[in-house]
């Protein structure tokens, strides 16, 4: 009861129940939730503590940054249901109807930040990812790591110059690259091109809403994209959608790091990523537990996860 009765206090409160209405539709740091409610970022940080007291919502710190998602599945899942329940009876919640749009302005300015980054450094993008591990012991990895099986139908999410496809595309029966920005589209067209492999496909598109149909790849490749991303699980999950049965996702990013200046200087959103955490991410997208790489040198450390969707046969025999 007593656990019950936690909840319940968390709850009682408009603005909590507001935050728990954000975070159903996007992971969102303090400083957001703060632009969104509109209220000072420390009264927004005593209203997480409380949530995430009572197991409501999880804290992650990077460098500066505090990131929120909601808490466990197996609590916040019946809260859920019961707030979808009441909601039906009282319709038109105007609180809800501004923050949704306060929440779309959050979206766009991520965007535009992001755009504006990439079409500023869009014939530098080579050159930066170059800067942190070598590259070419990167790409010896990831030939490692495919090697094993045919690469049958590509794609290459966050293309940017088109490097993966021109580093796999050849063993690969079709290549699709997708990109959002249309700088780095015309970069990796001009370069594949010189590259002898015309027949790639190059689309832009939104990483969280790949213009691609379900089990239309067998390797997925996600080079050096995943430390922009907000919502790094909701990008996971929608790579992996792609993946026909026995499909392989590949992850290539850092590890877990401090260099809080990457923020700033690079426009990085994530500082790295843990093991723990990205099979976490891996099993919710329906795949199996990632092989992992791990790359030391230079400032930061690379590593390169592995993960297949087992075929459907396959996880029926484990379900019954």
């Amino acid at each position: 009861m007593r656990r019950m009765l936690d909840i319940f206090r968390a709850l009682a409160d408009p603005t909590r129940l507001r935050i728990i209405a954000l975070l159903r539709a996007m992971e969102l740091s303090v400083g957001e939730l703060a632009q969104v409610l509109g209220q000072s970022q420390p009264r927004v940080s005593r209203h997480v503590k409380i949530l995430a007291d009572a197991g409501l919502a999880d804290r992650r710190k990077e460098g500066s940054w505090v990131f929120l998602t909601l808490g466990d599945e197996r609590r916040i899942g019946p809260l859920l249901a019961a707030v979808d329940a009441w909601a039906e009876q009282e319709p038109g919640d105007h609180w809800a109807v501004a923050d949704i749009a306060r929440l779309a302005a959050v979206r766009a300015d991520r965007a535009a930040a992001a755009e504006d980054y990439f079409a500023g450094h869009a014939d530098e993008w080579d050159a930066i990812r170059s800067l942190h591990v070598a590259e070419s012991a990167v790409e010896a990895a990831i030939l490692r790591q495919l090697g094993a099986a045919p690469v049958g139908r590509l794609v290459d999410i966050g293309t940017g110059t088109g490097r993966m496809i021109e580093l796999v595309g050849r063993e690969a029966a079709s290549m699709l690259g997708v990109d959002r920005s249309p700088e780095m589209l015309r970069l990796a067209r001009a370069k594949l091109a010189e590259a002898g492999l015309e027949r790639a496909e190059l689309r832009q598109g939104d990483m969280y809403a790949l213009p691609l149909a379900s089990g239309s790849a067998d390797t997925v490749i996600v080079h050096q994209v995943l430390h922009y991303a907000h919502q790094p699980a909701a990008a996971i999950a929608e790579a992996a959608r792609l993946l026909a049965d026995d499909g392989r996702l590949l992850i290539v990013d850092f590890d877990r790091h401090e260099k809080e200046e990457l923020r700033t200087r690079d426009a990085h959103v994530r500082l790295g990523f843990d093991d723990e955490q990205m099979a976490g991410w891996f099993a919710a997208a329906g795949l199996e537990q990632p092989a992992v790489e791990r790359l030391d040198g230079g400032e930061l450390t690379v590593k390169l996860w592995l993960g297949r969707r087992a075929p459907a046969a396959r996880e029926e025999g484990l379900a019954a």
